[in-house]
């Protein structure tokens, strides 16, 4: 379910959304705003997954309300101004749409979200075999994996479980763009839960693990990254 808000002042715009919202199942419309401002107050209690943005508004435009927050959920701009575009999608919009907007036209735009979530949420786990079961891990919940003769171990946040005849480097191509970082003959890290680095180590929690001389550069690389997020 993709929890959205309407921020719009025209009530008959408003009126239109609610009704193409409703035809969507996947959509839940949590509230409606007719101005910046009360919309900010929703966003710091609610959970929200889209926003349908109108631009001219009193007080705080849309373009503007957007380059305020500092989180930004994915927005669909819905506005009568053409003139806007370049503005909304240098924003990173999802699509901008003109009004009167059809039904037809806010179907596609609201597909493009709906392939965009499944696909992230199929990312989000890995399966393996374990101990006679298909196990379904789920990737934040995994600190490294650590090869130990011809298995893999998966070290969770509260278990550890032992996944047999796989090599690491299959296991790391399996993980190509998921989060994941090789850093060694025999370690693959998950680099959102790295809480410290050296020249030759990163720690994940208290735990110690090494850097090879073969995966220097790809290394380095995070470690730049890593490093570009300091406040000192």
């Amino acid at each position: 379910m993709i929890n959205c808000i309407i921020i719009d002042d025209e009530p008959l715009a408003v009126r239109l959304l609610e009704n193409h919202i409703a035809k969507i199942a996947e959509l839940n419309l949590v509230a409606t705003s007719t101005n910046a401002l009360e919309a900010y107050r929703i966003l710091q209690t609610r959970e929200v997954d889209l926003l349908f943005l109108d631009i001219q508004m009193p007080d705080l435009n849309g373009i503007e309300f957007l380059r305020s927050l500092n989180k930004r959920p994915p927005v669909i701009f819905t506005t009568a101004y053409r003139e806007f575009a370049i503005d909304g999608f240098e924003l990173e919009a999802v699509d901008y749409l003109l009004k009167p907007i059809t039904f037809e036209r806010f179907f596609k735009s609201v597909d493009r979200i709906l392939r965009h979530m499944k696909k992230k949420n199929e990312d989000n786990f890995v399966i393996f075999k374990s101990d006679g079961f298909n196990r379904k891990l789920l990737l934040k919940d995994i600190l490294y994996f650590e090869s130990v003769g011809n298995d893999i171990k998966a070290v969770l946040r509260d278990e550890v479980i032992t996944v047999p005849k796989m090599s690491v480097s299959e296991l790391a191509a399996n993980l190509q763009d998921k989060g994941f970082l090789r850093i060694h003959r025999s370690f693959i890290i998950n680099q959102n839960l790295v809480t410290a680095i050296s020249n030759h180590e990163v720690l994940i929690g208290k735990v110690s693990i090494p850097v090879g001389r073969s995966f220097r550069e790809a290394f380095d690389g995070f470690a730049r990254l890593f490093s570009a997020k300091r406040l000192l």
